[in-house]
């Protein structure tokens, strides 16, 4: 395609398009129909240039041409308390079902880590003499130890605010930066089983992994499988960058990124309900079974709310991506 020749061709168009989106006062109804028109084929031309003589100072022109159009055709739209319902209910827990062949390994291969960390530490005295000295690992482990009041150091309200944000961070940071290939998300991932199999070597070793267990499991259940889901997601978008599929890269990277910045958003909320759990039900005078009956409850219904709210939404075509009406513009590719 002879660029010069085209631009020519085309230039009135644009011009005209230019004008009509400059009026301060409404247009008429044959001035829309023309706005619409020459929208539509100023978006065909711009998809012409991009496939076939890439430009870039014509292709920012035209796509802010295009994007200033499409506003005005489509207007703006008010997030609703409707838009929120239809998020909790069909975009959030779809998005979640969605990944699942990405969070399910995730859980079990990083589960697994974390076991095996803490065999290792358990049956091996000399890496627990590397990891703290004789006297601390006593202080930790020991009935009455920081281990033990470490979840009650603090007034219940502020400890599970401080965890919730804590844990809303390592979360979010799954999700926005596993699109750099994963290998951030796989660190955050280490260091957490790497914690974990600290704590169940050590409370091993001492012969006390009971008492270890049950301040772990009320909210460790359902804090872990969040933090699983974000990396799982977050691996999910890094793979998209090496493989997007039969859409374009730019195109793969938005869908998967707006997917998943809405369930940093619902990640949140489930952290939220952890960190309560860990701030007020882990430090309490409850039995232990009552304090794991808890967080098996509210694990189970984070898995209940997945695979039944969000099977049936996937199913019917929710992704998880924002509406289609407020979506950038995707433009046809010509062959």
């Amino acid at each position: 395609m002879d660029l010069d020749v085209f631009v020519v061709a085309h230039q009135a168009e644009w011009a005209r398009l230019e004008q009509l989106l400059g009026r301060g006062r409404r247009l008429t109804g044959a001035e829309a129909d023309e706005l619409v028109s020459l929208y539509q084929r100023t978006s065909t031309h711009l998809s012409l240039v991009q496939s076939s003589a890439p430009d870039p100072m014509l292709t920012a022109r035209l796509t802010q041409l295009v994007a200033r159009a499409r506003s005005t055709v489509t207007g703006t739209r008010r997030a609703s308390w409707r838009d929120a319902a239809r998020f909790f209910t069909e975009g959030f827990p779809a998005a979640v079902y969605r990944s699942r062949r990405w969070w399910i390994p995730t859980a079990l291969l990083s589960t697994a880590l974390g076991v095996l960390i803490g065999w290792w530490i358990a049956t091996h005295p000399e890496v627990q003499g590397v990891i703290a000295a004789p006297t601390e690992i006593k202080q930790l482990t020991e009935p009455g130890g920081k281990y033990e009041t470490y979840y009650s150091s603090h007034p219940a309200a502020s400890f599970a605010a401080q965890v919730w944000t804590n844990n809303a961070q390592a979360a979010a940071i799954c999700l926005v930066f596993g699109a750099f290939l994963g290998i951030p998300v796989l660190w955050i991932l280490f260091l957490n089983m790497a914690n974990l199999g600290v704590g169940l070597g050590l409370m091993s070793s001492a012969g006390r992994l009971d008492v270890f267990l049950g301040l772990i499991l009320p909210h460790g259940l359902l804090e872990l499988t969040a933090v699983f889901v974000a990396a799982g997601t977050g691996l999910k978008l890094g793979w998209t960058v090496i493989d997007p599929g039969p859409r374009t890269r730019r195109t793969a990277l938005a869908e998967q990124g707006r997917a998943a910045l809405g369930m940093a958003i619902g990640l949140a909320l489930v952290l939220f309900v952890s960190g309560l759990i860990e701030g007020f039900v882990t430090p309490s005078g409850l039995p232990t079974w009552a304090r794991i009956t808890i967080g098996i409850a509210a694990e189970v219904a984070f898995l209940v709310y997945v695979y039944v709210l969000g099977g049936r939404a996937a199913r019917a075509g929710e992704t998880g991506d924002v509406e289609e009406a407020d979506r950038t513009a995707t433009l046809p590719t010509a062959a």
